[in-house]
């Protein structure tokens, strides 16, 4: 199968488009994703972790 007689089947006109808008779809998730993360939240930084206070004697 020769790849570039692919657009045989599809219309450049309208099949770019839809690409991009779901690449940009995929990427604002992934963002979003990545900034729901501790690790990865480069907007707030890591939240501090909450420590058991230690038991009074």
């Amino acid at each position: 199968m020769q790849l570039h007689k692919i657009w045989l089947n599809f219309d450049p006109r309208q099949a770019i488009p839809v690409l991009f808008t779901f690449l940009f779809g995929l990427a604002v998730m992934i963002h979003l994703v990545l900034l729901s993360t501790d690790r990865y939240n480069w907007l707030d930084g890591p939240r501090a972790t909450k420590t058991a206070a230690p038991l009074p004697k």
